[in-house]
């Protein structure tokens, strides 16, 4: 009884979140800080409980997550030219 009370909360919480990456296009950790779980629960709710609460829209969820995997090496190399940026400029401060 538990556990099927437990599928039904994560699939309703499932459906909140693939529609909010579906219609912004956010990546799990910024979905996952949005509605306030880890992230690991976040990916689960949208790559295995969304598929059978709602597979249309797991199809565009499944396209956005795609495309965010496919960037990500991207916003990490601009992460980091950012972060070396203020160190070189907070040390050129400092001269």
């Amino acid at each position: 009884m538990q556990d099927k009370l437990y599928f039904e909360l994560g699939g309703r919480r499932a459906v909140a979140i693939g529609r909010y990456v579906a219609e912004t296009g956010a990546t799990v950790r910024q979905a996952a800080a949005v509605f306030g779980i880890s992230k690991s629960t976040a990916h689960k709710d949208l790559t295995v409980r969304l598929k059978y609460e709602n597979s249309p829209l797991y199809s565009r969820v499944a396209r956005v997550l795609q495309k965010n995997k496919a960037e990500r090496h991207i916003r990490g190399g601009l992460a980091t030219r950012e972060k070396y940026m203020q160190c070189k400029n907070s040390n050129f401060d400092k001269e």
